[in-house]
This record gives structure tokens, C-alpha cells and sequence, in this order.
């Protein structure tokens, strides 16, 4: 009776950590899968760097990028933000977090000021962050009527897969490339990433003078990417300069 007792407990419990593993895999169905992949190659230094990663914590802690958050209604946004350097260095900072409202968007801020070590401080391998994107967009719990990478830098691939080529096959998936460009190393990169980077539905490339511009033009980005009112059918190619 006692080895009976012992097999239906076994089994029960079997029974529910196999009940819970398949709620953990079930699909979250959201408004916009949104990946935030952050340009740690050498040619960024630690201020450049912090200050890239200062404008994404601030932006979710200010009240317009809440209000957009709410705009995509109770699904919400699912988010994450990546380093990347070279063709192969690229990894989650935060995991992937469903936002619905300003107190979850003021955490999701805090988990990364947290997790502000930088990894990586190699080349630029630009295809390689594309491809790891879609990879990670594929992979997760979430389904997102939108979804969408937002890759910011300051020079050229010169690492790896060309962009061009996987960015052709990640926008073939319905994913969104976004760019979010520095002008201080090469006064063209804007046009570069428009012609090979950026692509998709409502695509855009917004170029900064000079690192200093980044906080206040990464509000302006992820108020115009989160926002569903804002989903466009042509890309638009927008500058920013802040005094």
C-alpha cells in the first residue's frame, strides 16, 4: 500500500511540474514584439556606451513612453535588449518582459540599470546581431501582431554575414528593422543603414549628431515603434538634432 501511495505521489507531482512546464511554453499573445540591440563594438568607449544604455532606461521611465505602452491596449508590449559586438557576441541583457503599463515599464527600467555591464567590445558585425534578432523573436513565449528590431550603432558592418543578405531574410519572417544611427564616426551612416539595414513595414532610420542627442532621440524612437497608431506602410527617414 505504501509503494502505491508512493507511485500515485510520484506520478502526481510528475503530473504537475509537466502541467506547469506546458503553461511556462504557452504563447502570450502581444501587440509588438520589440528587440532593442545595443552596439557594444570598440569603437563605442564607456561614455558612448553609457550613455546609449542611460537614453533606454530613461525613455521607459518617462510618462510618454508609458502612454504609448498603454495604447497597444491590454496585450501589450514584449521587450528585450541585447549587446552585440562582433559577428557571434550577442546576448540578452534582460529576458524578455511583457509590458502593459508605466509601474511594469519603471521595472523593466531598474532590471537594467541592474544589469549594466557591458559584454562585448569587439567588431561590428551588424548581420550577426540581424540574425540573432530573428532568432530570439522566433524562439519566445510571445506572438506579436508586430514585431520589430531596433539596432543602434555609429560605423559599418565589418564583421560576419553581410546586413544586406540577413536583413532580407529577417524582414521575408514580417519583422521590422529599425535603425537608431551616431554620426560621429561617418556622416553618412544614416544612408548606409537605410540602404543596407533597415527594411520592412514602417521601417525608419533616426540619425544623431553626436552621442549627447541619444536620450532624448531614443524617447522619440520607442514613442514612435510602441505606439500603434504609429504603424506605417513606407519607410521614413527622420534626423534628429538636439541643441
Amino acid at each position: 500500500m505504501l509503494r502505491l501511495l508512493n507511485f500515485v505521489a510520484s506520478g502526481a507531482a510528475a503530473l504537475v511540474l509537466s502541467m506547469v512546464a506546458a503553461m511556462a511554453q504557452e504563447t502570450v499573445v502581444v501587440d509588438l514584439e520589440l528587440v532593442l540591440a545595443v552596439d557594444t563594438s570598440a569603437s563605442v568607449d564607456r561614455r558612448e556606451y553609457d550613455l546609449q544604455m542611460e537614453g533606454i532606461v530613461r525613455a521607459f521611465r518617462d510618462p510618454a513612453v508609458a502612454a504609448a505602452i498603454r495604447s497597444t491596449g491590454r496585450q501589450g508590449i514584449a521587450v528585450t535588449v541585447v549587446h552585440w559586438s562582433s559577428s557571434h557576441q550577442q546576448r540578452r541583457v534582460v529576458p524578455w518582459t511583457q509590458l502593459t503599463n508605466g509601474l511594469q515599464a519603471n521595472a523593466f527600467a531598474r532590471a537594467l540599470e541592474e544589469r549594466a555591464q557591458r559584454l562585448y567590445t569587439g567588431s561590428t558585425g551588424i548581420g550577426g546581431a540581424l540574425q540573432y534578432g530573428e532568432r530570439i523573436i522566433r524562439t519566445n513565449r510571445f506572438e506579436g501582431r508586430r514585431k520589430t528590431i531596433d539596432i543602434s550603432g555609429d560605423g559599418i558592418n565589418n564583421s560576419g554575414v553581410l546586413p544586406a543578405y540577413m536583413r532580407d531574410r529577417v524582414v521575408g519572417t514580417g519583422i521590422t528593422i529599425n535603425g537608431l544611427v551616431i554620426l560621429n564616426e561617418s556622416a553618412y551612416l544614416d544612408r548606409y543603414y537605410e540602404k543596407e539595414v533597415t527594411g520592412g513595414a514602417g521601417s525608419f532610420v533616426m540619425a544623431v549628431a553626436k552621442y549627447e542627442d541619444l536620450i532624448e532621440a531614443m524617447r522619440k524612437k520607442l514613442i514612435r515603434e510602441i505606439s500603434s497608431a504609429t504603424a506605417m506602410n513606407e519607410a521614413v527617414h527622420q534626423t534628429v538634432s538636439i541643441p
